[in-house]
């Protein structure tokens, strides 16, 4: 990498970069990581890891150019937090069990933050996380501190609400309303799937696969009879639509 950054002998490309010109990188790299897991793809996963570890090279070295940091630091500042956010592991605390190390472990980062110039429960999330997962995690900090409902009927109605000021705003207002209320449905259904413990990136990627899954079987069927999708009607598209949902799964 200091081959690579040289301002002699480097490479054009790598030296040209900075921390905001690779971040994108770094979460396509962390994308491709996790779709090699899903798909098993164990030949490929170490390739995978090694293009995300180089990520954090890259930032090593220019954070030691601007004398900011170097990769000593990033090994050591994670060192210390898995040590303090670990004490049943590392200070001779009680063993307990996952639910357990989990509320500790919120509760070490929620000491962690009340050291900070932001003393907000919603402190730290940070604002490039996909929006899903964002939303999850805003809605888990504020059920943390009481911000919640007391049961999932609440979420329900929540839900009910949203979509009926969806529908107003689709019928009398303009597309940023109408946008602001879509994102107020889709807010209240990643509460609900907190309230179900169910993770709404994996529930949605998993429709994502369904409905590619059937779509391609729907296409074959069509395609096995001399149709044409685009010529099929409405009728005919949905008749295909239910027998292969019975065979595709």
């Amino acid at each position: 990498m200091r081959q690579l950054r040289d301002p002699l002998r480097g490479c054009p490309w790598d030296l040209e970069q900075d921390f905001s010109t690779i971040a994108p990188y770094t979460i396509e790299e962390a994308y491709e990581v996790a779709d090699s897991i899903e798909r098993e793809a164990w030949g490929e996963l170490p390739d995978e890891l090694g293009d995300l570890l180089f990520q954090v090279v890259f930032y090593a070295q220019m954070g030691q150019e601007k004398e900011y940091f170097d990769f000593d630091d990033i090994v050591a500042c994670i060192t210390d937090k898995m040590i303090r956010r670990h004490p049943h592991v590392f200070g001779g605390g009680e063993q307990a069990d996952a639910n357990a190390v989990r509320r500790r472990w919120e509760d070490i980062k929620e000491q962690e933050r009340a050291g900070h110039d932001d003393r907000s429960a919603l402190a730290g999330v940070a604002r490039a996380l996909p929006a899903l997962k964002r939303a999850q995690k805003l809605g888990k900090r504020a059920a943390r501190v009481g911000f919640d409902w007391d049961e999932r009927r609440g979420v329900h109605d929540k839900i009910r609400e949203e979509f009926d000021e969806l529908e107003a705003a689709a019928d009398e207002m303009g597309m940023a309303e109408v946008e602001e209320e879509l994102g107020d449905l889709l807010f209240a259904v990643v509460n609900l799937a907190r309230h179900l413990d169910i993770d709404p990136e994996k529930a949605l990627s998993g429709a994502n696969a369904k409905f590619e899954r059937r779509f391609r079987a729907l296409e074959a069927a069509l395609e096995a009879d001399g149709r044409a999708m685009d010529a099929a009607s409405l009728d005919t598209l949905e008749r295909y639509w239910q027998e292969v949902k019975k065979s595709a799964g």
